[in-house]
């Protein structure tokens, strides 16, 4: 069978007519304008930008003449079409080569969280308006965007933190303490100047207190103005009190000095205990043994993920019953149109289709990869295609075998030590917009820009319903052309754009020539630049993954 038909394998026939309205649709007023502009230049000699903005300035020096309006604003109109030219390179006109293992650009960039001077310090625990009570929610990265935001929620309310509480009864049911988990000593005395935290309400006060502690539940985003007009009065009469299902309880856009905070409590005061940490640091260690550099991709392909998503992947009736069984836990959820949810992007990829993106990218046969996980919808069958494309394939349950044995009743502390492989991974590859993707990409751009890539699901799944329709160098070429922006580039962060734990843009600096304020931990290991490469599928590897 030859290559260029062998890497194609069966798919459902598809409205090729209606793929090419969805994929059209989606390309909006810029990639119009830029169509235009391309077509423009068939026709004609392209026109210098040097040309344009001294045009704009001549016109604009006219229009001084007669209005009395100094022509100031050059700089500005020059700058938007700058942004304008960068917007279409992220877009996928720069044609030039990605270097897929690192951002060139990245070591420009560092993160900066420093408290500044002029923050006032941490009140002390009798000075306080009270003690807040923290219950987090979900599994273990949500509940870690809901730690970190209770510490600013406490600063900006002058209260006492006690050490929030863990979520038990989540899908995952992991009893786990927080000082099972984080190291909560290193907790409380990094941020002793920044807000207090205890283990717990004294008991003299609680044995005081006329009535239990009251409970509430604050709106989802709510801005630091709502929990001062409406939990400090409750806090201040109470002297107790507790915020439930605290997640993403604290609006993105906050003061910039609360930003900072922020990821100090999530990227320096959240440290692993020192189990957790020795046993994540074996595994990256063992990594390392066996390549120079490493992928890690989270697949998070499991049942409740795919259940929630209400996308289908082709198990037939079978997989309609089991996964509409567990969706049912959720009583909320609206029913969805599956094709519609794919078209729009918000399916995940399977771990086939995230292996073929990445073989289109670029990374070898012979890479090294880490698949951090939990229950694979499928098991080994879902599994097989991403093996045999990438047969160094490895799991926490292959390097550490017995090892990891106290920690398997507990999934926070197994996802605890899958965070530190993919944070330490020179790339780092997510399947969905999930918590621990928006966590780790952010901490992966606040470390220093190291590689993370995020496929882009509304583009790539048009193209891989119509991946019969072409050979592998064109599937290739066009895979590589819908992921430029979505690779982790620094000029992907755009201020006030998506989540903060995920764009953490208030607390990354660019260099400037002077010393940084703070040390940033860079990546482990060696880095090489390499040479992109076009993906080739050998003949005996296609037929083995595609049969025909």
């Amino acid at each position: 069978m030859g290559v260029a038909k062998a890497w194609m394998f069966s798919v459902k026939p598809a409205n090729l007519a209606l793929l090419q309205h969805l994929y059209g649709s989606v390309l909006g007023y810029r990639d119009e304008c830029w169509r235009w502009r391309s077509s423009a230049a068939r026709q004609s000699k392209p026109i210098s930008w040097s040309l344009v903005c001294g045009l704009m300035l001549f016109c604009l020096g006219i229009v001084s003449l007669f209005t009395g309006h100094v022509a100031s604003d050059l700089d500005w109109y020059s700058q938007r079409l700058v942004k304008r030219r960068l917007y279409f390179k992220l877009d996928g006109s720069d044609k030039g080569p990605i270097d897929i293992w690192k951002s060139e650009n990245g070591k420009n960039f560092y993160g900066c969280s420093k408290r500044s001077r002029k923050f006032p310090h941490a009140v002390r625990e009798r000075s306080s308006n009270g003690y807040l009570l923290i219950a987090a929610s979900g599994g273990l990265n949500q509940q870690r965007t809901g730690i970190s935001d209770a510490v600013v929620v406490a600063r900006i309310l002058n209260a006492t933190l006690v050490v929030p509480e863990l979520d038990h009864n989540s899908y995952w049911k992991d009893n786990s303490e927080f000082a099972n988990i984080f190291d909560v000593n290193w907790f409380i005395s990094y941020l002793v100047k920044d807000v207090t935290v205890v283990k717990r309400v004294p008991d003299k006060f609680m044995r005081s207190m006329e009535k239990n502690p009251y409970s509430m539940r604050v709106p989802r985003k709510s801005p630091p103005e709502y929990y001062l007009d409406q939990v400090l009065p409750l806090l201040k009469r109470r002297h107790v009190l507790q915020l439930t299902k605290f997640d993403y309880r604290l609006a993105n856009d906050i003061d910039e000095e609360l930003q900072k905070l922020r990821c100090r409590a999530n990227f320096h005061a959240l440290r692993f205990t020192k189990p957790i940490q020795e046993l994540g640091q074996k595994l990256v260690t063992r990594m390392r043994e066996m390549a120079k550099r490493f992928i890690a991709v989270h697949l998070r392909f499991e049942p409740d993920m795919l259940a929630f998503s209400g996308c289908y992947f082709g198990g037939g009736d079978k997989e309609r019953y089991e996964l509409g069984e567990i969706r049912k836990r959720w009583e909320t959820l609206p029913d969805l149109d599956a094709d519609g949810e794919r078209s729009r992007g918000k399916c995940p990829l399977t771990p086939h289709e995230v292996g073929l993106m990445l073989r289109a990218l670029g990374f070898a046969n012979d890479t090294y990869i880490y698949v951090a996980s939990g229950e694979i919808y499928g098991g080994e069958e879902t599994l097989q295609p991403l093996r045999d494309l990438f047969p160094n394939f490895y799991t926490k349950e292959r390097l550490a075998n017995e090892e990891l044995k106290p920690f398997l009743p507990f999934s926070s502390r197994l996802a605890a030590i899958d965070y530190i492989v993919c944070d330490e991974s020179d790339v780092f590859v997510t399947n969905n917009n999930g918590n621990m993707a928006r966590i780790l990409a952010g901490r992966r751009r606040y470390m220093g820009h190291k590689r993370t890539i995020r496929p882009n699901a509304k583009r790539l799944s048009s193209l891989l319903m119509e991946r019969d329709q072409m050979d592998w160098g064109t599937f290739a070429r066009k895979v590589k052309a819908v992921q430029r922006g979505f690779m982790g580039e620094p000029d992907e962060m755009r201020p006030g754009r998506g989540e903060f734990h995920e764009f953490p843009y208030s607390c990354i600096c660019k260099k400037n020539g002077d010393p940084e304020p703070e040390q940033v931990r860079g990546s482990q290991g060696a880095r090489e630049r390499s040479k992109e490469e076009e993906p080739v599928l050998g003949a005996k590897e296609v037929e083995k993954v595609f049969p025909s």
